[in-house]
Formats: C-alpha cells, sequence, structure tokens
C-alpha cells in the first residue's frame, strides 16, 4: 500500500527524503513524518466556499462543465485560496462559474464532509442583478424558482441540504445558521 499524502506527494518538502507514518512525540495520530528530518506534514480537510446567490426569491445554479458529477446542477462553489476571505472566496466563485455579481449576505451554513477531507462554507448572497452567464467550469447557469429547482440532477448532496434549508428559511422569514454532518465516501 502507498503513502498517500496531501498533494500526493511521498517525499519531504523541506528536504527530499521519504515520508514514513508514525505517530510525533505528543501527538495521539499518525502522521506523515519525514524519515530524514522529521517535519511533519500535515493533511488537513480542505475548505469549499460557495454562495446561495438569490434574485427576487430564485436562486442560482450552474451545471458542471467538469468533473466530479459533470453535467449535474450545483450553487456557485469551489475551493478556498490562500490569501482570500471565505468571503471573498465565494463571491468570487459565484463570479468565475456563472458571471454573477453577489453582496455577501452571511454564513448560510457549515456541512463537515470527514470521508472526503473537506469543509464546505455556503453563504449567502444577493445578486446585484440579474445578469448570468456560464464559466469556464459550467455549461449553462441560470436562476431558478424552488418548484423549477433540478432536485433530482443536483451534483452534491450538501448542496440539495443547503438549498432547502434557505428556502425553508425564507418561507418563514427568517434565516438561520445552518450546519450539518455528510457522511458519504463517493458523490454517485
Amino acid at each position: 500500500m502507498g503513502l498517500e499524502t496531501q498533494g500526493g506527494t511521498r517525499f519531504c518538502g523541506r528536504c527530499g527524503a521519504p515520508l514514513a507514518l508514525r505517530v510525533p512525540a505528543g501527538d495521539d495520530r499518525e502522521r506523515h513524518v519525514c524519515t530524514a528530518c522529521g517535519a511533519v506534514h500535515y493533511r488537513n480537510p480542505k475548505i469549499v466556499v460557495g454562495c446561495i446567490a438569490h434574485w427576487r426569491g430564485r436562486v442560482l445554479l450552474c451545471r458542471r462543465a467538469i468533473e466530479p458529477r459533470r453535467g449535474l446542477w450545483t450553487v456557485p462553489a469551489g475551493f478556498l485560496e490562500h490569501g482570500e476571505s471565505a468571503e471573498a472566496g465565494a463571491a468570487r466563485e459565484t463570479l468565475e462559474e456563472a458571471g454573477a455579481r453577489v453582496g455577501i449576505d452571511a454564513l448560510h451554513g457549515i456541512w463537515s464532509l470527514p470521508a472526503i477531507g473537506q469543509v464546505y462554507l455556503l453563504f449567502r448572497g444577493r445578486m446585484r442583478d440579474a445578469r448570468v452567464a456560464a464559466g469556464a467550469e459550467s455549461l449553462e447557469a441560470g436562476l431558478f424558482a424552488e418548484e423549477a429547482v433540478p432536485w433530482q440532477a443536483m451534483a452534491f448532496p450538501v448542496v440539495t441540504q443547503a438549498l432547502r434549508a434557505w428556502f425553508e428559511d425564507r418561507r418563514r422569514g427568517r434565516y438561520r445558521l445552518h450546519r450539518g454532518l455528510v457522511e458519504a465516501t463517493r458523490w454517485s
């Protein structure tokens, strides 16, 4: 069985020696440790940021042009970049994937996906206008009322949960912070 690390590397980024799974002194779990210099290489979850962008009661969805789940629908979302805030990342993803400019209202929810090492931070965002245009990672983008959402063609369970919660909050006239745990090892 090969040594799997974040980014696929099997060698130390400091000295180039091989990594091995060991429990470092003072720790309670196996980590990737350099066999020569002893540097610990932590493997941490990835942060996914996204936006439930809305315009007059409708939400913005994108049909994915890339894997995983090509051809299915989702909210604009992607990995947070170094040097950007979570809110800025959500707004960037909305612009990149759907050509829409948003003002971030608030955090809508936090979902943990421990089986695949991801944490989703999904925000509510008001679109500045109704203009949308599919970006490079989207086949198409559009605004959907609740009854028109392609629920059976949603790409990710976390997005389905988040959208259902958003529509329920909207009906109640009160938005709250949601949280969830999605236990899945694959999307299909």
